[in-house]
């Protein structure tokens, strides 16, 4: 009897508690261990090297902008569609490199941490891409991040932790350190290649108009087991001449994508290097030889300018691949993945808990 009262006072007591207030209460209760759990499973690299909070406290700088991503804030979000031609189903089981058309959600961005920063300013430009069969297919969604140069200067997390460290700002300047870079590189001669492709690279004057690189290899599964490790990159379809840039904007780039899209699409090849038994799919820093096999598996169709707000939640995380594509054993890749990840929890915390946007 005594048991049947108290039971009845506690639906007494709960029946007060509005419902939607009762849900909050939930949402506040459960969200510290959400985010416990996401900061245990992605926080870190490895246990035995850097972590990526050290990544992304040096990226995102002494004041952090609330709301925004800790590298590459400043960029334009995208939708269009992969016309893809099939080339590549022999060797993946992947849905989206099967012949068809295939829906995507991206963003062409500039490096660096300042969303106000002007787009001319950056040393280097990125398009990431969020990607799934045309049937929204369950493990077929592929998160590419793409860059501009088409190799890593270093090889391991600690050699790029080095690296974001030599090129930091000087405390007392406030500027970056030349000498202290130049040892940072005279050190490590696997920069080598990335060099001669800094030297040689000329920005050009759109961001419709560069090539960019997966950096890191993968690998190709096909349906009975065979393994491929390949590379990929995305060229201009054409030798378009888009708009003149106003070069005064701080928004220039952007300015210019939003004026090509209003008339028409922007295209790009979709071409996959395969490697040979010789090549190393898990060291960034190295070219593979111009001889190896390229093949064209489509084209990338970017159609409209989105709002910030349409990838403002998109999380570009190399590692979230379709059935079909396998990652490499290169380190750096499980780092760029890792501090993704961190950067992604830092903003979800800033909007939740700071008001950032």
């Amino acid at each position: 009897m005594k048991k049947r009262q108290e039971k009845a006072a506690n639906l007494r007591f709960k029946s007060k508690i509005p419902e939607k207030q009762a849900r909050l209460i939930g949402f506040i209760i459960v969200l510290p261990v959400f985010f416990f759990l996401f900061y245990k499973i992605f926080a870190y690299v490895d246990r035995n090297t850097v972590s990526a909070q050290q990544f992304v406290d040096l990226q995102q700088g002494k004041i952090p902008h609330a709301g925004f991503r800790r590298a590459h804030a400043k960029g334009s979000c995208i939708t269009g569609v992969f016309e893809s031609n099939g080339a590549l189903s022999t060797y993946t089981s992947a849905t989206v490199l099967q012949t068809g058309t295939h829906p995507f959600v991206g963003r062409f961005s500039i490096s660096g941490n300042d969303p106000s920063a002007p787009d001319l300013q950056s040393p280097v430009r990125s398009l990431a891409l969020s990607m799934s069969d045309s049937g929204n297919s369950q493990n077929s969604e592929w998160r590419m991040a793409m860059n501009t140069p088409p190799v890593m200067p270093v090889a391991t997390p600690e050699a790029f932790y080095a690296q974001l460290t030599a090129m930091a700002p000087d405390p007392e300047t406030k500027q970056a350190n030349p000498q202290r870079i130049q040892q940072f590189f005279k050190d490590h001669p696997e920069t080598s290649a990335f060099l001669d492709w800094k030297q040689s690279y000329v920005p050009s004057n759109s961001f419709a108009a560069e090539t960019y690189h997966s950096i890191n290899a993968f690998y190709l599964l096909n349906k009975e087991g065979d393994k491929r490790a390949f590379r990929w990159r995305l060229e201009p379809s054409s030798a378009e001449q888009f708009p003149e840039l106003d070069t005064a904007k701080p928004d220039a780039l952007q300015a210019q994508l939003i004026e090509i899209l209003s008339t028409g699409d922007i295209r790009f090849n979709f071409l996959v290097t395969l490697a040979e038994a010789t090549d190393d799919e898990n060291n960034p820093t190295i070219l593979w030889p111009p001889e190896r096999t390229s093949i064209s598996a489509g084209q990338i169709v970017i159609q409209r300018h989105a709002e910030q707000g349409m990838c403002q939640d998109r999380n570009f995380d190399p590692l979230v691949l379709p059935q079909g594509v396998e990652p490499s054993a290169d380190p750096i890749l499980r780092a760029r993945s890792a501090a993704y990840a961190e950067s992604f929890r830092r903003r979800a915390s800033d909007v939740l808990f700071e008001g950032g946007r």
